[in-house]
């Protein structure tokens, strides 16, 4: 059985809006990549529906101590700075915008992250 994310339209126009960035099925999960590096997965655990993306030292630490039911910890990665954000109705796409643009340029190469605004 494959899982789509019923939020998979709005995470493509936002993470294939970013230069060079592709999206890949990968391990029956949706990733959105920079070359070959990942910087966004779409993963359902226990009818959990969450993005994976990496943030800044502190930005895990900050976001899972002010709402643990949004953001929590990713197993095997979170100690490299990963972590999981939960996605349903009451989401702020605006967030999750700036929480992709984030892992997109802790992850692309530096002249790619320079051709963003910011």
């Amino acid at each position: 059985m494959t899982y789509r994310s019923p939020w998979l339209e709005r995470l493509q126009a936002i993470s294939l809006a970013l230069p060079e960035a592709t999206q890949q099925w990968t391990f029956e999960m949706d990733t959105f990549r920079v070359r070959t590096k990942i910087f966004v997965w779409v993963m359902e655990n226990k009818g959990i529906d969450a993005i994976v993306i990496k943030g800044r030292p502190g930005d895990k630490e900050m976001l899972m101590s002010a709402d643990p039911h949004r953001f929590f910890d990713t197993p095997y990665l979170g100690l490299k700075g990963w972590f999981s954000v939960r996605l349903s109705d009451d989401t702020d796409w605006d967030e999750i915008e700036d929480l992709i643009d984030t892992s997109y340029r802790l992850i692309a190469p530096k002249r790619l992250s320079a051709r963003l605004p910011g």
